[in-house]
């Protein structure tokens, strides 16, 4: 065996790990054993000494990592079953630096990539980790791509670094307009359109992943190495148009504000304007109540053409911005809590235009902004309610109900009433009546007694005032006939009226 440099590795167990037997292997193939075993000064770790071979004495320079092949089971798969029959051994990375090195820590797993793959590597600022870890892959257009390498809390803890290396080819899709966002989990979602569900692999589902695409329209130049992007929690966040500058403002419910919750959409006109990112109990010691305070943020730039279309004013941005919410709250622009969820009861902020509603004054000077609200309509229909509920109450209800219950005794009594005495009395009334009519039509009918005797009568009449008429005309000729007689060459004009035999019988 040629001689090479004798490093030493540091790892916190001994486990696989055997005097003269445990080799190191470099893209598989041997390149030292490890000499001798023992403790570390503080004995809280243990101290391999490795022998290398002459020809991979570039491995022992600063950089170089080294860690122990053992069989793992992991969220990715199963990796070392070869060690199963030969024994763990010390896998290498060769590290860039060309110093010599000559101790070493080792990895208590194995890198997420090698030194020499080819592919680039890209830093993901975001709040909090979640469920990615090491390891977790990096997909595009639901392909992995790459693996979570690493990551490292910020600073000042208000944030978290992750380097990710995507290979190549893929690589050069990741340009200066991509967009990175979390893919973890389960995204469930219920709204006006129906329930979606939308998630990765399984693999994803449980140990987490990142995605990365660029939105339509959108190409830009090639990333640089370690490019920084934010990571944002969803696609729909990532791909949504830039929101600009934003602009917080607080707004003061009297009312209950339970399902509102922080990251809460506000919405202008149907349309997301920014979400809410505070809510807090607040105490008004002039009227001495209790109200809830809300603090929200918009990004006018989500306004689009609106903006475009207002008018031409001087300032700068916040300026305008500010100007425009004093014209629009004099038109009737509030703040109102509506029920997004009927089945979860989650309740937005909608800023909307209230028809009808009382002015109110707008300090543009205040900062943060302060917007005025009204109750929300599910809080206005309890008002309502509540209001004829109360109106309900103050009626004499058990007065009412004792005067309808002496009513309808009286009414029962009445019926009672009617039922035995009126409608027996009324049914032998309309017998009778009945009969009557039966009566007086067999009176009229064409063969009946009464009939022929009224026409014979009728004709007798008509006789009689023929007679009269022919004796009317006589004494208009000769009025000395009243003392004479009739004279004997008297003559009269015979009456022109029909004979009594043509007048017809009166029909029915």
């Amino acid at each position: 065996m040629t001689e090479g440099p004798v490093i030493s590795i540091t790892f916190r167990t001994a486990a696989g790990l055997e005097e003269g037997k445990t080799l190191v292997k470099y893209k598989d193939v041997n390149v030292g054993t490890v000499m001798a075993i023992g403790l570390s000064e503080d004995g809280s770790r243990v101290v391999a000494t490795v022998a290398l071979d002459k020809d991979a004495a570039s491995l022992a320079r600063q950089g170089s990592r080294f860690w122990v092949v053992r069989p793992r089971i992991g969220i990715d798969g199963v990796s070392g079953v070869d060690t199963l029959l030969s024994g763990a051994y010390i896998g290498v990375d060769r590290g860039q630096s060309t110093e010599p090195g000559k101790e070493f820590t080792g990895l208590e797993s194995p890198p997420t990539v090698i030194g020499d793959t080819p592919g680039r590597s890209f830093v993901l600022h975001t709040e909090d980790l979640g469920s990615l870890d090491v390891g977790s892959p990096v997909y595009y257009r639901r392909i992995q791509v790459g693996r979570v390498a690493s990551y490292q809390l910020g600073e000042d803890g208000k944030a978290v670094a992750l380097r990710l290396f995507v290979n190549a080819p893929y690589d050069r899709f990741v340009t200066t307009e991509t967009r990175f966002w979390n893919a973890s989990g389960v995204d469930v979602s219920l709204g006006a359109d129906g329930f979606k569900l939308q998630t990765q692999s399984i693999a994803t589902i449980l140990a987490g992943g990142v995605s990365f695409g660029t939105s339509p329209g959108a190409s830009g130049e090639p990333a640089a190495e370690d490019t920084a992007y934010e990571l944002a929690k969803d696609q729909q966040a990532a791909l949504a148009p830039p929101d600009g500058p934003s602009q917080i403002a607080y707004l003061v419910f009297e009312q209950s504000l339970r399902g509102l919750t922080i990251g809460a959409p506000v919405q202008f006109d149907g349309m997301d304007l920014g979400k809410v990112i505070s809510v807090k109990p607040d105490y008004d010691p002039v009227r001495r109540r209790f109200q809830s305070k809300v603090g929200i943020v918009i990004y006018p730039q989500r306004l689009g053409e609106i903006l475009e279309k207002m008018p031409a004013l001087d300032g700068t941005e916040e300026d305008r911005l500010i100007h425009m919410l004093q014209e629009m709250v004099a038109h009737g622009l509030r703040a109102q809590a509506r029920t997004g969820n009927l089945l979860t009861g989650q309740l937005y902020i909608a800023l909307d235009f209230i028809p009808n509603t009382p002015k109110v004054a707008f300090d543009p000077q205040r900062r943060p902004l302060l917007l005025p609200t009204v109750s929300g309509s599910f809080d206005q229909l309890q008002e309502r309610v509540a209001s004829i509920v109360g109106k309900i109450e103050k009626m004499p209800l058990d007065s009412i109900a004792r005067n309808l219950d002496a009513s309808f005794a009286n009414l029962n009594k009445a019926l009672v009433q009617v039922n035995n005495l009126v409608l027996p009395q009324a049914t032998q009334t309309l017998r009778q009546a009945q009969q009557t009519i039966g009566a007086a039509h067999g009176m009229l009918a064409e063969d009946a007694t009464l009939r022929q005797g009224l026409g014979q009568a009728l004709q007798e009449i008509e006789r009689a005032a023929r007679s009269v008429r022919t004796l009317t005309d006589l004494l208009s000729r000769y009025p000395e006939a009243v003392v004479r007689g009739r004279p004997k060459n008297a003559t009269f004009e015979a009456s022109k009226a029909p004979p009594a035999s043509t007048i017809e019988t009166p029909q029915r």
